[in-house]
This record gives structure tokens, sequence and C-alpha cells, in this order.
């Protein structure tokens, strides 16, 4: 119950990076599914009435009060050949992510339980918050790069060949960093530190303590030892010298 007490003691930071690698989960989940990659400005509004649209790896959208729906988006396929090298890097990375940092949420809850209920099979405790802070780790660092990328080409007003369904031009008139790349180095920076948090883990296996006597040190056992010659009615035991010896007197 000592050692118990005494590893759920140590773990406390690492139940904060618990919870911050599924927060940060959570955003790259929806950092992948938000259009707002790469802010589209265009000069031409006849069509495109809103002057801008919304760039993502998965759909591109933009308002329009001349077609029949307001929000227009078209599919963005894995397989599309106009697509730029970065949104499909981005297509497959950020797939990986989402599923390395579900691995990354089910270990770190594992190590956490071992650190706060197992009291049994603490040998192989440090090898499971290791292998929770690789894929944190791992996971920052899969969905970093495309988003990296990503925000590069939008500096370098880099352009894109779509095809006429998409009523989009290939080169717009500027871009600006959507909201999903902010949030995506966000959740990225949260799993750094998660995984940092858990690599940082020491656990020091400490012994029981020896039970004491508050008086005299510890307790230890004492036997009486016992006489093994009869006493003078035939039973045996100690004799009692002082009784004999006022006998005599």
């Amino acid at each position: 119950m000592l050692e118990m007490i005494y590893v759920a003691h140590t773990a406390h930071w690492q139940f904060l990076g618990l919870i911050t690698g599924f927060v940060a989960w959570i955003l790259t989940m929806a950092t992948a599914g938000i259009n707002e990659w790469r802010l589209w400005y265009v000069a031409d509004v006849s069509v495109i009435t809103s002057g801008v649209a919304w760039v993502g790896i998965w759909r591109a959208c933009f308002y329009s009060h001349v077609l029949p729906r307001t929000e227009n988006c078209q599919s963005i396929s894995i397989l599309d050949t106009f697509v730029p090298a970065e949104i499909h890097l981005a297509q497959v990375l950020m797939m990986l992510a989402v599923i390395s940092g579900l691995v990354g949420n089910v270990s770190a809850a594992v190590a956490m339980r071992m650190a706060y209920f197992s009291v049994e099979n603490r040998s192989n405790i440090r090898m499971v918050f290791v292998m929770t802070g690789v894929l944190y780790l791992l996971t920052a660092t899969i969905s970093l790069v495309p988003l990296v990328w990503n925000m590069t080409s939008v500096l370098n007003n880099s352009t894109i060949d779509f095809p006429p369904e998409f009523y989009l031009p290939v080169a717009p008139v500027r871009q600006s960093v959507g909201s999903a790349i902010g949030m995506g180095i966000f959740a990225s920076i949260l799993m750094l530190i998660s995984g940092l948090l858990f690599l940082c883990y020491r656990y020091v296996r400490q012994a029981p303590e020896q039970r004491r006597d508050p008086l005299s040190g510890p307790w230890t056992v004492t036997t009486l030892t016992k006489n093994s010659e009869p006493s003078r009615d035939g039973s045996t035991g100690m004799d009692n010298y002082a009784f004999h010896s006022g006998e005599g007197s």
C-alpha cells in the first residue's frame, strides 16, 4: 500500500500530460476536417460573390448568390491529379496523426492506470510511459510536416490548377493562412508537451518500511526459555530461588 501511494504521487505531471494529449488529439481531428487551410482571395466576384474561397485538404468551398446553392463545395480526392503534393501529403499524414494520437491516448490511459491503481506488475511501468511519450512525439511530428509545408505554400502564394467545376482561378490575388493551420500547429505543440512529460517520468521503487517500536527501536520477537529439570512437586518449570532461600533460613 505504501508503494502504491508513492508511485501515484510521482505521476501527477503525467496525468496532466494525458489531459493535454487528449485535447490535442481532438484539435488534430478538427484540423483534418476544417476547410480553412487556405483563404483564396479572387478578383472576379461574378460567381464567387464573397470574394474569398476556403481551400482545405478535402474540399474547396465558397459563397455565391449566382449559383443554385449559397454554399458551394467541391470534394478534393487523393486521386485528383491537379492537387499539389503538399495537399496529398496532408491527406495521408493527418489521418495517420489521428490514428497515432488515438493509440497514444490509449497507451497514456494504461500508464496512468498502472501508476494509480495497480499494485503488482510494476516492472514494465517505465516502458509503458516511454512508449506513450514516443507515440505523442510521433503524432506531433506527423502533423507538423504537412502543416508547415502548406503554410509555406500559402506564404509563397503557390498556385493550384483547379478544374472548371470549382469556379476558382489558378492564381488568386493573394492567399492567407487559414485557421485550420493555426489550430493544427497549436495541437502539435500540445502533443510535444505531452510526449516530453511522459518521457521525463522516473519510476523509483520504494521498499516497504520496517515496523519499529516507538520506544526501543525495531520490534523483536523474544521467547522465554523453558527449564527442562522437574520441580520439587514433580512439574516442569523454573525454581524460585528466593523461595528456597527463605525455606533454609
